[in-house]
């Protein structure tokens, strides 16, 4: 198997476009063309780490945390990364990052943190938006199956849990086809009519280019008629956090040693118990303090996440009780996570999950 394969299966699962304009995620080097080994999967790409690809003949790590956040103008040692990233260019180990996009996938790493806790359906807390158009196209009666088919094979109409969603108007086109022109329905130079649909789909921007292609393949115009329109409406499937249910509520203090037991910690830092029951909660997998305030909209009654500042704390306000349960301690499955989806894939090949610890957060 060559890295190519990897990069296309995790990037049409999770596509770039959906990481946070901050990150840095796909291949940080590598190139396409190389043959793999093997695979390590982990959260944090260490010196150790890259001994432990060496030694398990591993040329490729995909990390949850990318290598590189910003720029580097010289590979010089002076600080971790770049020694890790020197050290995969000269045994010839491809870099991948698999970050904000899988925090903002629907079945990513929030998804994992509220499977770990026992959250019921849970939905993202923060939905983006600016990542829907509507796209409308003008199909002659007898071709709309065919063009529809290829539209939704490419992600058209594609609305929460439902696929295949369109909405049809009958009417009337008309058209003069030049002398140049070759046409598929009349003839040069002479005006026509033709019954025709208006048929409009919900596309994400990230699969347009897909969509459109797909469609001047599948319709049978030599010039298709369609409009795109940006949406202001919010993708349920991509965003920030979780929110949902406990089957049950539970105590506040029940349900604290229930998180220490869930992610196997032995201390939480926490805003004032309120002395009420827990039964709605909002997570979001390390830094999440940005969050608090939708958590607080959404009437969870606790928030689940790491990396809050002190001053931070008092915006709670009483209002939702903060759970701070540590970076490391929140993302730690992410790696089983990651294991999970190549595996699901490339069950034949050598996946290997760290067995390095990679928490720089150490109590006393």
């Amino acid at each position: 198997m060559i890295l190519k394969e990897i990069v296309q299966f995790i990037e049409n699962k999770f596509p770039l476009e959906t990481q946070e304009s901050y990150d840095n995620c796909g291949l940080t080097y590598g190139h396409l063309e190389n043959k793999l080994n093997g695979i390590l999967v982990c959260l944090d790409v260490t010196e150790e780490v890259v001994n432990e690809a060496i030694k398990k003949q591993s040329n490729l790590i995909i990390s949850h945390h990318p290598v590189i956040f910003r720029g580097v103008t010289k590979i010089d040692g002076s600080k971790m990364n770049l020694r890790v990233l020197e050290k995969c260019i000269q045994h010839n180990i491809a870099l991948y990052a698999l970050h904000t996009n899988l925090d903002n996938h629907l079945s990513g790493v929030n998804k994992k943190i509220s499977n770990r806790i026992g959250i019921e359906n849970p939905k993202i807390l923060q939905p983006k938006k600016n990542t829907l158009v509507k796209l409308s196209v003008y199909i002659p009666f007898d071709n709309i199956e065919q063009v529809e088919d290829a539209l939704f094979k490419q992600g058209a109409g594609s609305i929460g849990d439902y696929t295949d969603c369109s909405f049809k108007a009958k009417g009337v086109g008309t058209f003069r086809p030049s002398k140049n022109a070759n046409p598929t329905i009349g003839e040069k130079e002479n005006k026509e009519s033709v019954d025709e649909f208006k048929a409009e789909y919900l596309v994400r921007t990230r699969d347009l280019n897909n969509v459109l292609n797909a469609m001047w393949d599948s319709h049978p115009y030599e010039e298709v008629a369609h409009e795109i329109v940006p949406i202001m409406n919010v993708d349920s499937e991509i965003g920030s956090g979780m929110v949902g249910f406990l089957e049950e509520e539970m105590e506040e203090i029940e349900f604290l040693n229930k998180i220490k037991k869930a992610f196997n910690i032995k201390c939480i830092k926490h805003t004032a118990l309120r002395g009420n029951k827990i039964k709605k909660i909002a997570v979001c997998g390390g830094s999440g303090s940005f969050l608090l305030d939708e958590a607080i909209r959404k009437d969870a009654d606790v928030f689940i996440t790491s990396d809050f500042k002190y001053h931070e704390y008092f915006d709670a306000e009483n209002k939702i009780l903060i759970l701070d349960i540590g970076h490391w301690e929140s993302e730690q499955f992410t790696t089983e996570l990651i294991g999970e989806i190549l595996m699901e894939k490339f069950s034949n090949f050598a996946i290997h999950l760290t067995e390095v610890n990679t928490n720089p957060v150490n109590y006393f």
